[in-house]
């Protein structure tokens, strides 16, 4: 369950995002401000694992509203960091390369990503990429979080207009790969209108959920200018 912190700034200053982080990026923290009503996991987790990953909302000058992840699935919790806090920022495709620690080889999810790292000549080539989720934390921090049954989470930058006969070859793709390693692939487009699924632009939909800031919206195209989209 996603329980999230009030702003420490008030509602009518919340207009913007800072582009040096973008959703998904990974931050490394030199400190998390306590707000009211914060989770009793969060402080141990942040011990253990001082690292958030930036979420989709807008926020005041200065800060960034970002997600922890506790040990369960449903400890997750959205609060805010001030810009200063942040040590280093890790996005998904500096993770893209990245291998956990040796015994953790064998879980679906790294042996899917490992499959991928290795073709070299797969529907991916030409996109930048990489791993999101419990994986991606996982290699980010070298603390065990993916388990048996985790998805790849994967975060495909899309700047340029993907057609659907593309998608739908990139969606087989790793769908096939995935199943030969058994596990399963859960992959994001990162467009100008926001993250869309794959799978839905794939499938051929009227409309498709772009997932903003600003908050969801169905467009046609996520490519076309905000004005012809909504």
């Amino acid at each position: 369950m996603q329980v999230c912190a009030a702003p420490p700034f008030a509602a009518n200053h919340a207009l913007s995002c800072d582009a040096r982080w973008r959703p998904h990026d990974l931050l490394r923290l030199t400190r998390l401000p306590q707000l009211d009503g914060e989770p009793a996991w969060v402080r141990g987790s942040f011990a253990r694992a001082p690292y958030a990953v930036v979420r989709r909302a807008l926020a005041a000058n200065g800060f960034v509203a970002i997600g922890l992840r506790g040990a369960e699935r449903s400890q997750r919790y959205g609060t805010w960091v001030h810009r200063d806090d942040i040590e280093i920022a890790v996005p998904p495709e500096a993770l893209a390369r990245s291998s956990p620690l040796a015994e953790r080889n064998a879980l679906p999810a790294f042996a899917t990503l490992a499959a991928l790292q290795r073709d070299t000549a797969g529907a991916l080539t030409g996109f930048v990429w990489g791993p999101t989720g419990s994986t991606g934390f996982e290699l980010a921090t070298q603390i065990p979080t993916a388990t048996f049954s985790s998805d790849l989470d994967l975060l495909i930058r899309a700047p340029e207009k993907l057609s659907r006969h593309a998608a739908i070859q990139l969606l087989d793709y790793l769908q096939a790969t995935a199943q030969r390693t058994g596990s399963r692939v859960d992959a994001q487009l990162e467009t100008p209108a926001g993250g869309v699924a794959l799978a839905e632009w794939a499938a051929d939909k009227a409309r498709v959920m772009a997932r903003h800031a600003r908050g969801p919206l169905l467009v046609a195209d996520p490519w076309a200018p905000a004005r012809d989209s909504t």
